[in-house]
């Protein structure tokens, strides 16, 4: 089983890594956030243990770049202890939250336990079409078929996670509110309106009859990939 270590605890990494490999792992480290999507990628491994407080991209932004493509199982190892911290994690697509420091036992128990719950490997490729554009989810970047990259501000692009994450099923208003701007706001479907529409404007052929992210009256939005 390979593992990826995503932790910029230089020394932490490296005794993890040697304990792993010495129990038969295949062993690959990345030292930001940014390094550990491109390791993803490109290693393809069985499970992630993922710090939360890395440079470049943080571990809930690594988590969400990963959930918008893929479901490798993904252990946080932290050591913020806060119950905030754990469920902010979980929600985001953790699949287990160790506190550091942790007994080496149980660490290797609970990654054997996801190694499991892997049942095949996900190759699933961060990148999906919308018409002619072609959508980088792990370097958030939208490419037409010539000229530059099309810019989404953050906003626009956790939207566009969350829609191309379910393609084909209807996510409410509520829903979408709440993962986006926080259970506070899951009735101010003005900004959600708002985003939705220079969603559109950016990556629809025509806004005013979308073909991608469509409406469902009094209910939410749909992404409708083509077949």
């Amino acid at each position: 089983m390979k593992i990826l270590i995503a932790d910029d605890d230089a020394q932490l990494a490296r005794a993890l890594a040697v304990t792993l490999s010495a129990r038969g792992y295949d062993v690959v480290t990345a030292a930001d956030g940014r390094e550990a999507i491109n390791a993803v990628i490109g290693a393809h491994p069985d499970v992630v243990l993922l710090d939360l407080g890395m440079p470049r991209i943080d571990g809930l932004g690594v988590l969400q770049a990963l959930r918008a493509w893929t479901q490798v199982p993904v252990l946080v190892l932290s050591g913020r202890t806060d119950a905030g911290d754990k469920i902010g994690a979980l929600d985001a697509g953790a699949d287990d939250y160790v506190t550091k420091p942790f007994d080496m036992d149980e660490l290797l128990a609970r990654i054997r336990a996801a190694g499991r719950r892997r049942a095949t490997p996900d190759e699933t490729q961060p990148t999906i079409q919308i018409g002619d554009l072609t959508v980088d989810l792990a370097a958030k970047q939208v490419f037409p078929p010539t000229g530059p990259a099309i810019r989404l501000t953050p906003t626009e692009w956790r939207l566009l996670e969350i829609l191309t994450a379910h393609p084909g099923r209807l996510l409410t208003r509520e829903m979408l509110l709440t993962d986006i701007w926080g259970p506070s706001h899951g009735t101010d479907v003005g900004y959600l309106r708002l985003y939705m529409s220079q969603l559109r404007r950016k990556l629809e052929p025509d806004p005013t009859s979308p073909r991608y992210f469509i409406t469902e009256s009094g209910m939410g939005y749909r992404f409708t990939p083509e077949q």
